[in-house]
């Protein structure tokens, strides 16, 4: 068998990736080594960015986004109890808008069921060679079956464990980490938000998060330390400690309820380089990871694959090679601004190890200088919605 491109995985990523590609005739097969249901069970964030919007509608599959999706003009960052909210659309005149990744992967899904393009799940022991060449072939096994498949470039959206970096050979990459002592605990409840906007709340106990999926369900968030179990947090524990470090206002408002989801994220902030290995293309988690705190993985990923998307159409329709040799240092220059965003966000909101005394002085000097100064507020605003485009 024989495609232009082979995607590996179908998450919003390599879906987003096949639509735009598919929007232009150019043929691609999509691998995912797990079944449907499974990719579709994954429990995210869904902050978007208008530029992710902007590409959604750009692949057709927004329409239902801008029925349900929820606009949000700013955010609330409170500290030891006390709140302010920030303003984007007064300050910069730009907003995000709460979105499901769930729902962003299930309206890929049914453009490209529509669609003649071909996504193979369950595929298994996938592997990637020749892509130092000018033939790739991916392998993969599905039933029991063997098959390979021979294309122009692979495209490796294929998560943070994924084969696609795991196949590049080590002294062609460097890699940068950074991994925090504390995961988040998330609840998922059949209740109405706090609040009609996020809620970001340092305490001397630890960061809390109020947010949502929509009106009627809310996602909420408490620091935890490395290592912490899900089944040591039973759903009175939870609201409790939640409550402790939000402010008298929202705790007050705060509806609880049994939790129809609760599981621990790590927090890593991880970039490899580059994101070009031949005719193989890193994409979304198999390139980066940023802590969720500024919520930009899944805008990050976007922007990466429409970059990728331009520089594969660019090949194809034109002939030029411009787009593909760019590709690594454009997508490079927003992950490491948006790293650098994530990482300073983390830093002012959580209870680190080394938070002393002195610690928390900076944190308060830091959220002090958000409310009463504009630029610093304006430049918030401009990284939490995302303008930098590289």
């Amino acid at each position: 068998m024989r495609t232009q491109i082979v995607i590996i995985g179908a998450g919003p990523a390599g879906l987003l990736l096949g639509r735009l590609l598919d929007n232009h005739g150019i043929e691609t097969v999509i691998l995912e080594r797990r079944s449907r249901d499974h990719v579709l069970g994954r429990i995210r964030a869904g902050v978007l960015e208008q530029g992710t919007i902007e590409l959604l509608e750009r692949a057709g599959v927004a329409q239902r986004l801008r029925r349900e999706g929820l606009v949000h003009d700013g955010v609330e960052i409170g500290f030891d109890g006390e709140r302010h909210r920030f303003d984007f659309k007064a300050l910069i005149g730009r907003t995000v808008t709460v979105y499901g990744q769930t729902e962003v992967t299930h309206d890929l899904m049914d453009a490209r069921d529509a669609s003649a393009a071909r996504t193979v799940y369950e595929a298994e022991d996938v592997s990637l060679q020749g892509f130092d060449g000018t033939s790739p072939v991916v392998r993969y096994v599905k039933d029991g079956v063997g098959h390979a498949i021979g294309c122009d470039f692979i495209a490796g959206c294929d998560g943070f464990h994924g084969v696609s970096r795991a196949s590049v050979p080590p002294q062609a990459m460097k890699t940068f980490e950074r991994v925090y002592p504390f995961g988040w605990l998330g609840v998922l409840v059949e209740r109405p938000p706090v609040s009609d906007e996020l809620i970001y709340s340092n305490h001397e106990s630890g960061f809390a998060l109020c947010s949502m999926r929509s009106p009627t369900r809310s996602r909420y968030y408490v620091q935890v330390p490395a290592g912490e179990k899900v089944e040591d947090w039973p759903d009175d524990r939870f609201w409790e400690e939640l409550r402790r470090r939000l402010d008298r206002e929202a705790s007050q408002l705060l509806q609880t309820g049994p939790s129809i989801e609760k599981s621990i994220a790590p927090l890593r902030s991880f970039v490899a380089e580059p994101l070009r290995f031949g005719r193989l293309f890193l994409a979304g988690d198999a390139a980066h990871i940023v802590p969720p705190t500024g919520a930009k993985g899944l805008n990050l990923a976007a922007s990466d694959v429409g970059m990728l998307a331009d520089a594969l159409i660019e090949f194809y329709e034109e002939g030029s090679h411009a787009g593909m040799d760019r590709y690594s240092s454009r997508a490079l220059a927003r992950v490491w601004d948006a790293e650098r965003f994530s990482w300073w966000m983390t830093s002012i909101l959580h209870r680190l190890p080394e938070t002393d005394a002195f610690g928390r002085r900076i944190q308060r000097a830091e959220f002090d200088r958000l409310r009463r100064s504009v630029s610093a507020a304006s430049a918030f605003a401009e990284s939490y919605t995302g303008i930098f485009s590289g």
